[in-house]
């Protein structure tokens, strides 16, 4: 069985939906309530998500820049895997850094990566500060925290920018489902 032969039985075209950003910018917010309407729709899906993954498959990885490419590289692949097994991927990882996310989106096909920018603001984000993550880091308690004492670089180009400040969760997810839709045109 091929990836066409396994998507045509999930009834379904595959893609990875990337979604980027800083701590406590609703990535993952919006991936899980992405898949709750995707499942809803009989549609077959899979959230990888940042945290879950440093925790397993990456927990041997630390936070500078060369094991911050080396966490992007293994979700890419994991997701090129699920892609090839007809699912609907959706990332949320901070993936900081432009050239890794380029590094990415050439393991898939044209139009089977998505990236989506969640460009909540660093003042946002750290008023949110969900995980007390932003207090350490300014604290000093922890380096190479993104966007306090290592850079975020933002996609020149996402096919899609969401700015979680501005727009309730229920309009973000509609955009991202829009986005998917067009992209099976």
């Amino acid at each position: 069985m091929n990836k066409t032969a396994r998507a045509r039985q999930k009834g379904q075209t595959p893609r990875v939906v990337w979604l980027t950003g800083l701590s406590g910018a609703g990535k993952s917010t919006l991936a899980n309530a992405v898949e709750r309407v995707l499942l809803a729709k009989g549609m077959h899906s899979y959230v990888l998500d940042g945290d879950s993954l440093r925790h397993g498959l990456n927990r041997d990885l630390g936070y500078g820049d060369a094991d911050r490419a080396e966490n992007i590289r293994r979700v890419g692949e994991v997701a090129k895997v699920m892609i090839d097994a007809g699912l609907i991927v959706l990332v949320a990882l901070i993936s900081p850094f432009r050239a890794d996310r380029g590094r990415v989106r050439k393991l898939f096909r044209p139009g089977e990566f998505l990236e989506v920018h969640v460009s909540t603001s660093l003042e946002v984000c750290e008023r949110r500060d969900p995980k007390g993550l932003y207090r350490r880091a300014r604290a000093g308690e922890m380096s190479n925290f993104t966007g306090i004492s290592s850079p975020y670089e933002a996609p020149e180009a996402p096919q899609l920018e969401l700015d979680t400040a501005l727009l309730p969760v229920h309009d973000c997810v509609g955009r991202v489902l829009g986005l998917l839709e067009a992209s099976w045109r």
